[in-house]
């Protein structure tokens, strides 16, 4: 994973001119916030992109897989796990294209970049979850490259911001029940 890495900046005592302010004084950390939706947007389009990734492969691996001359797809123990994700997955997608279309026209969009990528995340997972299922032992196999991306697809419901995070702020900011932390 070399796309992944955490970075740390400081400053400390610096002073900006009044000409390269951007936006008003002392509405800098509102501004990051606000700008922390668009990479939940972002990560909430990845994992949706890796959910269809996986959809797509244990779809097509279980319509060729043959065993005891048919392909493992026909059955349902196989077939519904990766039918109910694909379900989940564009659910997801809904809130996602929601988030996208606020985030385009520049209005707030904290709650649906936050449901989007929590949703988009955990659709991912099962997805990955039914992939992994379909291909068996294989699914471990290197040339499958299925273990690979579903141990990256975890990673996206603990970060950027944990699915805790999240739900801790759609239970105080959308739903107005008392700060939890």
């Amino acid at each position: 994973m070399v796309n992944h890495h955490t970075t740390e900046v400081f400053f400390h005592d610096m002073r900006v001119p009044a000409a390269n302010l951007i936006g008003e004084v002392d509405e800098g950390f509102k501004y990051i916030l606000d700008g922390m939706n668009a990479e939940r947007i972002l990560i909430a389009s990845e994992s949706f992109g890796d959910g269809r990734w996986f959809i797509d492969k244990a779809s097509r691996y279980a319509t060729e897989r043959q065993v005891f001359g048919r392909p493992i797809g026909q059955n349902q123990g196989v077939q519904f796990p990766i039918a109910r994700a694909y379900v989940q997955l564009r659910g997801a997608e809904l809130m996602l294209r929601r988030a996208c279309a606020l985030f385009d026209e520049g209005k707030q969009c904290g709650p649906e970049a936050n449901m989007a990528k929590l949703l988009n995340s955990e659709a991912a997972w099962v997805a990955g979850e039914a992939c992994l299922q379909t291909h068996g032992g294989f699914g471990y196999a290197v040339e499958y490259d299925v273990e690979r991306k579903w141990r990256e697809t975890r990673l996206y419901q603990i970060a950027p911001i944990s699915t805790n995070l999240i739900l801790a702020y759609v239970g105080e900011h959308v739903l107005g029940m008392p700060r939890s932390y």
